[in-house]
């Protein structure tokens, strides 16, 4: 299969001009080593043995090639990272090399003289513009710098929908039937299970992460307490306090498995007071579906739960479309609970809102508008950038009021030239 370009081939490209080395982490089988290859002149992969070996006894050896050069599951030989640094040093050159890796050593303190010489880059599974790139679409970049945009159509229907996101994002299932994807899908919950989190320690206990796991699914997109999923992984009779819980959440985010969306700090100066806490998303919306055994039937009636996959869904492709502009996703509640699904705050100032919305009935598409404009005019102290309500539909345009209406299929990556 040719290689599908992705959106972080134009963030390692734009990196790679300016620092010695990319660090491009991401969950196992989003394509991280396939988008390595693509994006180097060279390569050592640290998940064979003899190369693994040959980066312990000569490290400088394994480092020698065309540059860039790509260190594949760099995290195997965590040793690594200080003699990169100081070939970087040495060199006097950007793009020097890439490191791609599917979980993050147990000592963060090897990496703590990476400032100035490594740029970190996160990589997930496709997003919806990555697997439709044949059909025109729009950017942030657009939803940027138009204020009105020209009406377009997106061909996905509701049913199909429904599959994209049991199916999910994996690379390796483009192309391959349902079936075989769903139990892919199964199988990754089960590695996750009885593998991964096994490898960060002999504390976390299987059937304890699967239920949490389950647990996680039930309360996606949503701001469950700890105390909450405490309840859940409890339910085989043995009390699981929520600092051990806080510790397996923690250890899936070091797999890259779960990825919060944090609570907006706000940095903007709101003028209210905010809450703090993340609300829950995998990193691809297919491994809900897999721990709870949906199919895209079953999600497609049942729109109460398959509007909250559809925002974990939207969650994953604005992180991906934010990160090429450098953008940060945060999730945004006050204290009188008003509340939107996404706030993008942008590196150079400014921020934009977004509201998630399976369907597109005036109704919904009303209460939206409203909830966006409120939020703009009365709890913040900068105008928005632009405010969008993100669907499941297939008509985008601009509202009167200015607010945006995106099929979530339409929106586009930037992608390297």
């Amino acid at each position: 299969m040719s290689y599908i370009p992705r959106a972080v081939d134009y963030t390692i490209n734009l990196a790679l001009q300016s620092v010695g080395a990319v660090l491009l982490e991401g969950p196992r089988g989003c394509g991280k080593t396939e988008t390595g290859l693509h994006v180097t002149n060279s390569q050592i992969r640290l998940d064979q043995s003899s190369s693994r070996e040959l980066a312990l006894l000569s490290p400088s050896k394994a480092l020698e090639g065309a540059t860039p050069r790509l260190i594949d599951e760099w995290q195997m030989v965590p040793e690594i990272w200080n003699e990169i640094r100081h070939e970087i040093d040495a060199r006097r050159s950007p793009g020097q090399f890439v490191l791609s890796g599917s979980a993050s050593p147990a000592d963060d303190s090897t990496r703590h003289t990476g400032a100035g010489r490594f740029s970190r880059t996160r990589m997930r599974p496709l997003a919806l513009g990555e697997q439709f790139q044949s059909v025109p679409g729009i950017t942030l970049n657009q939803l940027l710098s138009e204020p009105k945009l020209e009406v377009m159509l997106s061909e996905v229907s509701y049913l199909q929908l429904a599959e994209l996101a049991v199916r999910g994002g994996w690379p390796g299932l483009i192309g391959l039937a349902l079936q075989p994807s769903m139990r892919f899908n199964r199988d990754y919950i089960e590695n996750i299970v009885h593998a991964d989190m096994s490898q960060l320690g002999s504390d976390f206990a299987p059937e304890r992460v699967r239920r949490l796991l389950r647990s996680i699914s039930r309360n996606s997109s949503s701001e469950a307490a700890a105390t909450t999923l405490s309840a859940d992984v409890s339910a085989d009779g043995g009390s699981v306090a929520p600092v051990t819980v806080r510790k397996y959440l923690d250890a899936l985010a070091r797999i890259f498995v779960l990825e919060e969306l944090p609570a907006w700090s706000g940095s903007l100066r709101s003028k209210s007071r905010l809450r703090k806490q993340p609300r829950l998303h995998f990193c691809d919306p297919s491994l809900a579906c897999a721990a709870l055994q949906i199919s895209p039937d079953s999600l497609a009636t049942d729109p109460e739960f398959f509007g909250q996959i559809f925002e974990s869904m939207a969650v994953r492709d604005l992180r991906t479309y934010a990160e090429q502009i450098d953008a940060y996703c945060f999730g945004y509640r006050d204290e009188s609970n008003l509340e939107i699904d996404l706030l993008m705050e942008f590196f150079a100032g400014g921020w934009a809102g977004f509201e998630v919305k399976l369907g597109e009935s005036p109704g919904v598409l009303e209460s939206a508008e409203r909830n966006l404009l409120r939020i703009a005019n009365d709890r913040m102290k900068q105008p928005p950038k632009f405010l969008a309500i993100i669907t499941g539909g297939s008509r985008l345009f601009t509202l009167p009021s200015g607010v945006h209406v995106v099929p979530l299929a339409l929106l586009r990556p930037i992608m390297a030239g």
